[in-house]
């Protein structure tokens, strides 16, 4: 809101006003021209700005300010402090011209005056032009008309006509060093350096030594001595090469070997890219869900996104952005996804409820200097909760104004918002959706080629196997990038020279494939009876039902029952269905719930369902 904005709308101009500064007896003063901290995110890093303008209505009830805004050293972008050519003083301020910035604020969120220090001394300061000097002046308490309560900061003067992109987040740390009082009848012996005059003793809001900053004449309690913090020792030599090619194809097959490009994905990639860097340049917040299959290239298509979005903001080609990134399976319970949003955002750490109070009032309010954040959210469906409450204010928050958030959420699920959703969450999420297809054997085949990047590892007609396989099965590109690494395995140990360089081929492939399909488990699975088998398809059933990756005792013996007619065999009862789930617990091809409840226990597969459906269609 501009300035004759707000004089309109309250009527009243002020030459001051008292507010109550806590742990202080009194009011205080605050008048237009002075300095002053203002409440923000951060408890311990205030907003710092300079009074422009008072308002008030004829009441006296509501008050308001036109403030000028500043930033601290911390929320400046490294690109920008470069252009100093000097080391930035921890407590240095910089005007902040942002229009992102709303200048007007409530009196209620005036914490208390802040005693500024202009200095120069003869340093360009401008972060943009670096073309302006400032001379120095040192602001006393008797000048200044505060208590030596007041807290210091020193600003540079900036250019006027220079812009400033959005500062990155704040470095969260809490000063618990105090500056005492100063003691009648002792004088204070100024330090002078090349960088600034203290001239008034100091409590020291921001995290600096006061003996830094001045010397007590009277001598300080000697400090205790510090053990030195033990660290992990370094590497002293340097991780050993491959000793063949064999060795070294392991190590590029590897599922998390970052590779230098993503094939077979360009078309997402340029859809998420585009999305997400709209949003972000915009000042706007969205949503996109993205679907697929495990292992079709979901999670590695974003974090390529958000690594080519992140070098540009590097680069000042887009405004900086704070990204976080949670995972579902991570959590044991849905609703620490706000405790760990609250402190990738902003270093706090509280319970679930304070937290998310504290993001609800965070996304809602206007802050100045705020910029926009990505929110990767992985594993979604394992944040269902009954009342559904996590994932409506996932997808309600990039709707309000002022938020600046862009949620991506990833499942395994194409339609798990029409499945499990309720309408009001539903609503929130939109129409901006991607599926991931499964990959086909060209692209496994590409995928892999890309990976060895030119190592001569393995035969043509192995390489076609091994995809057309997993391409049948499941398309899922971590999987036929293990049977990989155990087909070089093999190579390398049938050869009677370990220092042989033979290529991988189809026999060395089919044992692979043999040893992957021909595990434990799915041993387990096709020697279980027929009604044990037809309750793990039961709970496949129910899972790809509800789109969660659990279920109940009760929901799955629904499905166990309408498969048994289906068969055309005797419904079990209840009692025989929980022996059934019981012996399929004991051989750890289920997990279940430590519960009482028994019907109402909570079911869990041990082994991924492609283990379970190759294993069913093998027997």
């Amino acid at each position: 809101m501009n300035q004759s904005g707000a004089e309109s709308f309250l009527g009243l101009c002020l030459s001051s006003l008292s507010i109550s500064v806590e742990g202080l007896p009194r009011t205080t003063v605050i008048s237009t021209g002075q300095h002053i901290l203002i409440e923000g995110e951060d408890e311990d890093n205030p907003y710092v700005a300079r009074v422009i303008r008072l308002f008030g209505d004829e009441s006296g009830k509501q008050k308001k300010a036109v403030v000028q805004w500043f930033v601290r050293v911390s929320e400046v972008p490294p690109s920008k402090l470069k252009l100093l050519g000097r080391e930035p003083h921890p407590q240095e301020i910089f005007y902040y011209q942002g229009r992102s910035c709303d200048d007007e604020v409530n009196a209620e969120s005036i914490l208390r005056p802040v005693q500024v220090i202009v200095g120069p001394l003869g340093v360009q300061t401008d972060l943009t032009a670096l073309c302006q000097t400032s001379t120095t002046h040192t602001v006393t308490s008797a000048e200044a008309g505060l208590d030596s309560d007041d807290e210091v900061v020193m600003k540079k003067s900036r250019h006027a006509a220079a812009g400033s992109r959005t500062p990155r987040s704040k470095q969260k740390s809490r000063s618990s060093t105090r500056t005492p009082r100063k003691t009648p009848n002792k004088k204070v012996k100024v330090q002078t350096d090349a960088f600034l005059r203290w001239s008034a003793p100091v409590v020291s809001e921001i995290s600096l030594p006061v003996s830094s900053l001045c010397e007590q004449v009277a001598p300080g309690t000697p400090r205790t001595p510090r053990h030195a913090t033990p660290s992990i020792p370094s590497r002293s030599l340097p991780a050993r090469q491959p000793a063949n090619v064999l060795e070294e194809a392991r190590t590029r097959l590897h599922v998390s070997s970052v590779p230098e490009s993503l094939p077979c994905r360009e078309q997402e990639f340029q859809d998420i890219y585009s999305f997400v860097e709209s949003k972000i340049i915009d000042g706007t917040g969205g949503c996109m869900y993205i679907s697929g299959v495990p292992g079709t290239g979901k999670t590695a298509t974003v974090h390529e996104v958000m690594r080519c979005l992140q070098h540009a903001a590097d680069v000042d080609e887009i405004p900086p952005f704070h990204f976080i990134e949670i995972n579902g399976m991570k959590m044991t319970d849905p609703h620490q996804a706000y405790v760990q949003i609250l402190q990738k955002l902003t270093g706090q750490k509280a319970t679930a409820d304070h937290a998310a109070a504290l993001l609800e009032k965070r996304f809602s309010n206007a802050a100045p200097r705020k910029e926009s954040t990505v929110l990767l959210v992985d594993e979604l469906d394992l944040l269902w909760t009954r009342k559904q409450n996590v994932m409506y204010n996932l997808f309600d928050w990039p709707t309000r104004r002022h938020a600046r958030l862009v949620v991506l959420t990833i499942a395994n699920t194409m339609d798990l918002p029409e499945r499990i959703m309720i309408n009001r969450v539903a609503s929130r999420l939109g129409l901006t959706r991607m599926s991931f297809q499964p990959y086909s054997f060209k692209q496994l085949q590409q995928i892999i080629t890309s990976r060895l990047n030119k190592v001569k590892a393995f035969e043509e007609d192995a390489l076609q196997l091994v995809s057309r396989k997993v391409a049948a099965l499941s398309g899922d590109a971590r999987r036929c990038l293990d049977i990989c690494r155990r087909a070089t395995e093999i190579c390398e140990h049938s050869s009677a020279d370990p220092s042989a360089t033979g290529l991988v081929g189809m026999s060395h492939v089919m044992e692979a494939l043999n040893e992957m399909f021909s595990s434990a488990y799915i041993t387990a699975i096709k020697c279980a009876s027929l009604q044990e088998q037809l309750f793990l398809r039961a709970v496949i059933a129910e899972f790809r039902r509800l789109g969660l990756e659990e279920a109940t005792f009760q929901q799955v013996f629904v499905q166990h029952q309408a498969l048994c007619r289906v068969e055309g065999l005797q419904p079990i009862s209840v009692s025989e269905g929980l022996a059934v789930c019981q012996r399929l617990g004991a051989c750890r091809l289920l997990l279940l719930e430590p519960s009482r409840l028994g019907v109402l226990q909570r079911i869990r597969l041990n082994v991924s369902q492609d283990d379970v459906l190759y294993a069913l269609k093998a027997d």
